[in-house]
């Protein structure tokens, strides 16, 4: 694909995620994308077919930018429980200010309505927490009896309860700190016993 068609197809996947994320996929028309991208509808037809595949194209969007700026984080010599804490940190920044980050979860919580399997980027973050847990046992810093498998699972669904509800209360204001007070709750569940 040529430089300027990328340049179109990612203004309309970055236009259709503000949208997505004001007013949710059931409201959303492909005239209110294509004002919003900047673009025809030609343009936006000739990437995509159909309001469905936009949001799907806007949910893996938003999966590659999460990746992508928790590759990082991963990639860091700090300790595993430190990662883990500094992923969910980063993707609570990114709930605040990346529009195609707030587009994709929208859609993620309302895909139901488009009929759209959006299991695959829970169960990268199920997984990524499971590992990071059981390196963090490992090195001493989680309790060694730790389900780690269960313990990501909870820590996911937490996470995801966490910002739904500031979504709904606060607008995500108050996320950021929600975030840590997850945390808070959680850490003495994951220490290790004295003596152990």
């Amino acid at each position: 694909m040529q430089q300027r068609a990328k340049d179109t197809r990612l203004s309309v996947i970055e236009g259709a995620a503000r949208v997505f994320a004001e007013i949710g996929y059931g409201n959303a028309s492909l005239t209110d994308i294509t004002k919003r991208a900047g673009v025809t509808k030609g343009a936006l037809y000739f990437h995509f077919s159909s309001k469905r595949e936009l949001a799907l194209a806007v949910i893996e969007q938003q999966h590659a930018i999460v990746v992508a700026a928790g590759s990082d984080i991963a990639a860091s010599d700090a300790p595993a429980l430190d990662k883990l804490i500094g992923l969910c940190r980063m993707f609570g920044h990114q709930l605040l200010d990346e529009p195609v980050v707030q587009g994709g979860i929208r859609l993620t919580f309302e895909a139901s309505a488009f009929d759209a399997d959006v299991s695959g980027p829970y169960q990268d973050w199920i997984h990524t927490a499971e590992q990071l847990l059981r390196q963090a046992a490992t090195d001493g810093f989680v309790r060694a009896d730790l389900d780690a498998a269960a313990f990501a699972r909870y820590l996911v669904s937490s996470f995801t309860g966490v910002q739904m509800v500031s979504e709904v209360l606060t607008s995500r204001e108050d996320v950021l700190l929600r975030i840590e007070q997850m945390w808070e709750f959680m850490l003495p569940a994951l220490r290790p016993m004295p003596g152990s």
